[in-house]
Protein backbone atom coordinates (compact mmCIF):
# COMPACT_ATOMS: atom_id res chain seq x y z
CA UNK A 1 0.00 0.00 0.00
CA UNK A 2 1.75 3.56 -0.87
CA UNK A 3 2.35 5.88 1.63
CA UNK A 4 -0.70 8.59 -0.15
CA UNK A 5 -2.87 5.82 -0.17
CA UNK A 6 -2.98 5.37 3.71
CA UNK A 7 -2.62 9.11 4.53
CA UNK A 8 -5.92 8.89 2.28
CA UNK A 9 -7.89 6.12 4.36
CA UNK A 10 -6.76 7.93 7.65
CA UNK A 11 -8.46 11.13 6.91
CA UNK A 12 -11.74 9.47 5.16
CA UNK A 13 -11.71 7.39 8.67
CA UNK A 14 -11.27 10.77 10.56
CA UNK A 15 -13.63 12.46 8.16
CA UNK A 16 -16.42 9.89 9.04
CA UNK A 17 -15.89 9.65 12.52
CA UNK A 18 -16.38 13.36 12.93
CA UNK A 19 -19.90 13.21 10.48
CA UNK A 20 -21.32 10.53 12.25
CA UNK A 21 -22.96 10.50 15.44
CA UNK A 22 -21.79 6.86 17.37
CA UNK A 23 -21.68 6.28 21.23
CA UNK A 24 -18.52 6.96 22.64
CA UNK A 25 -17.69 6.14 26.49
CA UNK A 26 -15.11 9.00 27.13
CA UNK A 27 -17.13 11.34 25.92
CA UNK A 28 -20.57 13.17 27.30
CA UNK A 29 -23.09 15.49 25.26
CA UNK A 30 -21.58 18.58 27.40
CA UNK A 31 -25.09 18.78 29.37
CA UNK A 32 -23.80 18.11 32.83
CA UNK A 33 -25.64 14.91 32.75
CA UNK A 34 -24.93 11.83 35.07
CA UNK A 35 -22.01 9.65 34.75
CA UNK A 36 -18.60 11.77 34.01
CA UNK A 37 -17.46 15.32 33.15
CA UNK A 38 -19.30 18.04 31.39
CA UNK A 39 -16.20 19.42 29.76
CA UNK A 40 -15.95 17.58 26.31
CA UNK A 41 -11.72 17.89 26.52
CA UNK A 42 -12.10 15.58 29.66
CA UNK A 43 -11.85 12.34 29.67
CA UNK A 44 -13.53 9.72 31.71
CA UNK A 45 -11.13 7.89 33.94
CA UNK A 46 -11.77 5.31 36.98
CA UNK A 47 -11.02 7.12 40.00
CA UNK A 48 -11.68 6.07 43.60
CA UNK A 49 -11.02 7.67 46.66
CA UNK A 50 -9.38 6.10 48.81
CA UNK A 51 -10.23 8.93 51.59
CA UNK A 52 -13.74 8.19 51.03
CA UNK A 53 -12.78 3.86 51.22
CA UNK A 54 -10.82 4.64 54.39
CA UNK A 55 -13.67 6.81 56.33
CA UNK A 56 -16.62 4.29 55.53
CA UNK A 57 -14.33 1.49 56.83
CA UNK A 58 -13.24 2.90 59.76
CA UNK A 59 -16.71 4.20 60.73
CA UNK A 60 -18.10 0.27 60.32
CA UNK A 61 -14.98 -0.94 62.44
CA UNK A 62 -15.83 2.18 65.17
CA UNK A 63 -19.34 0.99 65.25
CA UNK A 64 -18.42 -2.89 65.17
CA UNK A 65 -16.07 -1.95 68.16
CA UNK A 66 -18.80 0.30 70.12
CA UNK A 67 -21.06 -2.61 69.69
CA UNK A 68 -19.20 -5.20 70.78
CA UNK A 69 -18.02 -3.34 73.86
CA UNK A 70 -21.62 -1.44 74.64
CA UNK A 71 -24.34 -3.44 73.47
CA UNK A 72 -22.90 -6.97 74.20
CA UNK A 73 -23.24 -5.91 78.11
CA UNK A 74 -26.66 -6.31 78.58
CA UNK A 75 -27.52 -10.07 77.25
CA UNK A 76 -25.61 -11.75 80.45
CA UNK A 77 -27.21 -9.68 82.69
CA UNK A 78 -30.68 -10.35 80.97
CA UNK A 79 -30.55 -13.87 81.09
CA UNK A 80 -29.30 -14.37 84.42
CA UNK A 81 -32.43 -11.90 84.93
CA UNK A 82 -34.20 -14.56 83.27
CA UNK A 83 -33.06 -16.97 85.15
CA UNK A 84 -33.79 -15.54 88.46
CA UNK A 85 -37.49 -14.88 87.23
CA UNK A 86 -38.07 -18.12 85.82
CA UNK A 87 -36.76 -19.68 89.58
CA UNK A 88 -39.37 -17.98 91.23
CA UNK A 89 -41.93 -18.77 89.02
CA UNK A 90 -42.72 -15.51 87.18
CA UNK A 91 -44.01 -15.93 83.69
CA UNK A 92 -41.80 -12.77 82.94
CA UNK A 93 -38.25 -14.51 83.20
CA UNK A 94 -39.40 -16.63 79.65
CA UNK A 95 -40.06 -13.67 77.87
CA UNK A 96 -37.32 -12.18 79.30
CA UNK A 97 -35.20 -14.56 78.14
CA UNK A 98 -36.62 -14.61 74.60
CA UNK A 99 -36.34 -10.94 74.19
CA UNK A 100 -32.33 -11.54 75.43
CA UNK A 101 -32.22 -14.11 72.68
CA UNK A 102 -33.26 -12.02 69.86
CA UNK A 103 -31.21 -9.12 71.17
CA UNK A 104 -28.41 -11.41 70.30
CA UNK A 105 -29.52 -12.44 67.12
CA UNK A 106 -29.90 -9.53 65.95
CA UNK A 107 -26.31 -7.64 67.70
CA UNK A 108 -24.45 -10.34 66.00
CA UNK A 109 -26.00 -9.93 62.80
CA UNK A 110 -25.53 -6.04 62.74
CA UNK A 111 -21.94 -6.79 64.34
CA UNK A 112 -20.94 -9.30 60.99
CA UNK A 113 -22.24 -6.36 58.51
CA UNK A 114 -20.19 -3.55 60.17
CA UNK A 115 -17.04 -6.23 60.04
CA UNK A 116 -18.10 -7.25 56.68
CA UNK A 117 -18.37 -3.54 55.33
CA UNK A 118 -15.01 -2.57 56.90
CA UNK A 119 -13.16 -5.94 55.51
CA UNK A 120 -14.85 -5.01 52.35
CA UNK A 121 -13.49 -1.12 52.37
CA UNK A 122 -9.86 -2.26 53.05
CA UNK A 123 -10.11 -4.93 50.11
CA UNK A 124 -11.18 -2.72 48.02
CA UNK A 125 -8.95 0.09 48.81
CA UNK A 126 -5.87 -2.31 48.12
CA UNK A 127 -7.17 -3.55 44.97
CA UNK A 128 -7.60 -0.44 43.30
CA UNK A 129 -4.54 0.76 44.40
CA UNK A 130 -2.92 -2.48 43.29
CA UNK A 131 -4.68 -1.78 39.80
CA UNK A 132 -4.01 2.15 39.91
CA UNK A 133 0.06 0.63 40.10
CA UNK A 134 -0.30 -2.00 37.24
CA UNK A 135 -1.90 0.36 35.30
CA UNK A 136 0.37 3.48 35.71
CA UNK A 137 3.10 1.12 35.25
CA UNK A 138 1.95 -0.45 31.59
CA UNK A 139 1.05 3.33 30.29
CA UNK A 140 4.46 4.34 31.43
CA UNK A 141 5.95 0.97 29.57
CA UNK A 142 3.85 1.94 26.51
CA UNK A 143 4.74 5.50 26.31
CA UNK A 144 8.40 4.92 26.43
CA UNK A 145 7.71 2.47 23.31
CA UNK A 146 6.07 4.57 21.24
CA UNK A 147 8.88 7.61 21.91
CA UNK A 148 11.25 4.30 20.99
CA UNK A 149 9.27 4.10 17.60
CA UNK A 150 9.24 8.06 17.13
CA UNK A 151 11.38 9.63 14.69
CA UNK A 152 11.03 13.16 15.88
CA UNK A 153 11.92 12.03 19.44
CA UNK A 154 15.84 12.13 17.88
CA UNK A 155 17.67 13.12 15.01
CA UNK A 156 18.08 10.02 13.17
CA UNK A 157 21.41 7.59 13.53
CA UNK A 158 21.67 9.26 17.07
CA UNK A 159 20.74 7.54 19.98
CA UNK A 160 16.95 8.03 20.67
CA UNK A 161 17.58 10.54 24.23
CA UNK A 162 14.27 8.23 25.79
CA UNK A 163 16.33 5.45 26.81
CA UNK A 164 18.23 8.14 29.04
CA UNK A 165 22.36 7.72 28.96
CA UNK A 166 23.76 4.44 29.63
CA UNK A 167 24.55 3.34 33.04
CA UNK A 168 28.02 3.23 34.34
CA UNK A 169 29.32 0.87 35.91
CA UNK A 170 31.52 0.84 38.81
CA UNK A 171 34.78 -0.54 39.25
CA UNK A 172 35.71 -2.16 41.77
Amino acid sequence: MAWDEWEQLKADALQRQQGSTQMQLNELDGGGGFGGPSRPDTYGDLKVANDGLTKIGKAAFGLYNQLWDKARVTVPSSDSAAADLSKQGFALGPGLKHVSNRWEEQLKSLMDACAHISNHMRVTKKLHDNDEGYIQRQMSSIAALDAGFDERVGAPGEKNSIYGEPSKKKEE
